[in-house]
């Protein structure tokens, strides 16, 4: 493993513990420093989107969201995390589009885990 990328998990694994004791902003940062370490460190831009989304700053749980899909396009769950924002924020159209390519992703993924 990187020296980057292990102090990214570092950082993730300290924004973990602060989410639940309840330091939303304090996790925030960890998660932040997490992806500075490692830009490509998804599980730290999921849960920055999440506490975003959890305290309703929907703006950038989407960017964040958004980042993801950049990273890793196969990604589901950063689909589906823009399609609850989406909806969150009231844009249906823009929900409904990313529910579908979650959708599609899904299945893509279990035809490929079938043909192994």
């Amino acid at each position: 493993m990187s020296e980057a990328r292990q102090l990214a998990e570092d950082h993730y694994y300290a924004a973990l513990d602060l989410y639940a004791d309840g330091n939303a902003e304090g996790a925030i940062a960890k998660y932040r420093e997490a992806v500075e370490a490692d830009a490509t460190f998804v599980d730290a831009l999921h849960g920055l989107a999440r506490v975003y989304q959890d305290l309703s700053r929907f703006d950038e749980a989407i960017a964040t969201a958004k980042r993801i899909a950049e990273v890793d396009p196969d990604d589901v769950l950063a689909h589906t995390s823009l399609s609850i924002l989406y909806q969150k924020k009231g844009m249906i159209p823009e929900a409904e589009e990313e529910s579908n390519r979650a959708r599609i992703l899904g299945w893509k993924q279990q035809l490929k885990q079938g043909k192994q």
